[in-house]
């Protein structure tokens, strides 16, 4: 684990965000006295961005608005979001003991996520968890945002990394592609928001939880070629 870069998504793989998410998003429509939306029917939404989130919360409503007042629902969005983000939202069980057990291996831990920067610094700290990354990049740390493969790359570089002996842990066809088009290897996880198995994306390997990672971990890293 000494030289490896481990790389994490933050919505729906290490964090369970939904539920504030969601809060947030029904928040905004309220705006327009439309009816909450069902968790079940946003969560697929999330590895997106907020903005589509409201797109998709808006479909499910019947109701179509210009881009303009889309804009005005997703500040509201992010007004209520900002001091609320942590208010359910929890990480995942075992992710922070597979977090610290990697670390005290050697290991460098990232996230890089399409959630704007400084909402992801906010939640990690308000979690406790921070310290644990040698790097965090939001959807406007770079020009570039996931699916782009500039976005995982650097991260890598961001956390003092190799790409060559980097894995990506995500939970959504996004993460998948991202790690596929950056030739680097990824492991999805099934309990986050992709609205198919996310097997079906094809991910160098799957896991069911936590208590399966550091095995998948160990053995994308031995294909790895030595550098």
């Amino acid at each position: 684990m000494h030289n490896a870069t481990l790389v994490f998504d933050l919505d729906g793989t290490l964090v369970d965000t939904a539920p504030d998410l969601v809060a947030a998003t029904n928040h905004a429509l309220a705006d327009l006295a439309l009816p909450p939306v069902p968790a079940e029917t946003l969560r697929h939404a999330i590895g997106f961005g907020a903005r589509r989130m409201i797109v998709v919360g808006l479909k499910e409503t019947g109701v179509t608005l210009d881009e303009p007042e889309i804009d005005r629902l997703l500040a509201r969005f992010l007004a209520y979001y900002e001091p609320n983000l942590a208010r359910e939202s929890r990480p995942f069980e075992g992710a922070i003991a597979a977090l610290e057990q990697f670390r005290s291996e050697g290991a460098r831990l990232a996230v890089c996520t399409n959630k704007r920067l400084a909402l992801a610094e906010q939640l990690l700290a308000e979690l406790g968890v921070r310290d644990l990354f040698a790097a965090v990049a939001g959807r406007d740390t770079f020009p570039v945002h996931k699916p782009h493969p500039g976005h995982l790359t650097g991260t890598i570089a961001l956390a003092g990394g190799d790409k060559a002996a980097a894995v990506m842990v995500g939970d959504t066809g996004i993460d998948i592609e991202t790690a596929r088009t950056a030739g680097i290897p990824s492991i999805a996880c099934t309990f986050g928001y992709s609205d198919v198995p996310v097997a079906t994306y094809e991910p160098d390997t799957v896991i069911d939880s936590y208590a399966d990672l550091d095995a998948a971990v160990r053995k994308l890293l031995a294909r790895a070629p030595a550098s």
